[in-house]
């Protein structure tokens, strides 16, 4: 059984910094890569970030140089940490792993961020 639990998410003012965590449990992350992706209101699912086994990451273009992606191997965590927040990055953010690198085998709950102009 693959859980994923996120954390981190709340409330910033723009130009602020968050640094969301999760958790996964289960043989997956030891073989898996591992993302995030978000949902903002009324739009679609989107990749934020991914990270291979190996550390071969992906980006989406609007958070390039501002979003980190990180991994835990021995902890089974993955990390993004984002810096210079805008408004238009408040979304559910939801942790998620795969055998691809754009993962999407299995989903945590989400968290939520939101960012104040």
């Amino acid at each position: 059984q693959v859980q994923l639990v996120e954390s981190g998410g709340g409330l910033v003012q723009a130009g602020g910094s968050l640094r969301l965590s999760c958790a996964a449990s289960g043989s997956v992350f030891s073989t898996n890569a591992m993302g995030w992706y978000r949902q903002a209101p009324g739009k679609r699912r989107e990749l934020v970030a991914t990270i291979s086994r190996g550390g071969r990451t992906v980006y989406a273009d609007s958070v390039k140089g501002r979003f980190t992606i990180s991994r835990d191997n021995a902890k089974n965590m993955v990390y993004l940490q984002m810096n210079s927040l805008k408004p238009e990055d408040t979304a559910v953010y939801y942790c998620t792993t795969g055998i691809t690198i754009t993962c999407g085998d299995y989903w945590g709950q989400g968290t939520q961020v939101t960012v104040s102009s």
